[in-house]
């Protein structure tokens, strides 16, 4: 019967924002594309420039670029879905497309927590270890740790997705949230997801709180290293070069608990929250990276000036 119930799902619905005003959903349309646009440049700009200038072929750089990467395909996951839901006023999806949805906003937005804690890492290595710094980061080691950071994405994230497509489907379909968020599609479940919670929860210990914990460790290291240094100016330049790294990781992980840390995500709030790390994050990191970094603006600036010198 349980077999029954979920083979005639064919799809979902989801809510989106259909349960506002027209006038306010013309209104978030123009205010999404607009912040979509933005996101999708600015982190296309950072990894163009992070790629061709020779400057920025450092180990920071490199992880940023692969960050640059990732943030586009985070937010391209849901963001144009949500756009079109708004004018077309359909929120349905079927069951193939939802699970694709589900399973690389997990994979991508798994991949930023890891690269977040690698580049809190690098940081740690630079500051508090600066005479090994070009052997614990050679470029093959980071090499290394990027592949294996998407290895273990795909592989554990495929079974956690798995696990929840699964499951037989036989209540509501409508989705309430914009995108196919594992925890709003779980609750339409007929059964128990004790098993599928289990295996969320290794998830978000794997990719969650291991980076979390590695991020505050090194910060723990940082912060006492440089107040332990005799020089304003060698304080003041250990913090810059952390500045970036830490506001990008406050305003994602602050964003990501309020919304799944609430005790009823059927309600409109995450969806708001939502909204926050799936496209306002990626829009401001590369101006939070781009204006804190001043190889970053020089490499810009240099690049713009050749352009305007060729015309």
């Amino acid at each position: 019967m349980a077999l029954e119930n979920q083979t005639a799902v064919s799809g979902f619905i989801l809510l989106g924002f259909s349960d506002q005003s027209p006038q306010f959903q013309r209104f978030l349309f123009m205010l999404l594309l607009l912040f979509y646009i933005l996101a999708v440049m600015g982190n296309v700009i950072v990894f163009t420039i992070l790629t061709v200038d020779p400057v920025l072929h450092t180990p920071m750089y490199f992880f940023l670029r692969n960050l640059s990467f990732v943030e586009i395909c985070f937010t391209s996951v849901t963001i144009p879905r949500v756009l079109v839901n708004l004018l077309a006023e359909d929120g349905s999806i079927s069951f193939v497309g939802c699970a694709l949805q589900m399973y690389f906003f997990f994979f991508f937005g798994s991949e930023e927590c890891v690269l977040l804690g690698i580049m809190a890492y690098d940081r740690y290595v630079a500051i508090c270890n600066p005479l090994h710094y070009s052997t614990l980061m050679s470029n093959k080691r980071c090499i290394y740790m990027a592949v294996g950071s998407w290895i273990v994405s795909v592989v554990l994230q495929f079974g956690q997705i798995t696990f929840i497509i699964s499951l037989p489907y036989c209540n509501s379909k409508i989705v309430h949230h914009f995108f196919c968020d594992g925890v709003a599609v779980m609750k339409l479940s007929c059964t128990g997801t004790y098993l599928n919670e289990i295996i969320r929860m290794v998830a978000n210990v794997v990719f969650l709180l291991i980076p979390f914990l590695i991020i505050v460790s090194s910060y723990i290291y940082i912060i006492s290293t440089v107040l332990r240094m005799n020089s304003k100016e060698g304080k003041s330049k250990a913090f810059s070069t952390c500045s970036s790294h830490l506001t990008v990781v406050t305003l994602f992980y602050g964003t990501a608990m309020i919304a799944y840390l609430q005790p009823d995500t059927s309600s409109a709030e995450p969806r708001y929250y939502a909204v926050f790390y799936c496209l306002i994050n990626p829009m401001l990191n590369p101006l939070i990276y781009s204006l804190r970094s001043k190889e970053v603006k020089g490499a810009l600036m240099r690049r713009i000036f050749r352009k305007v010198t060729l015309l």
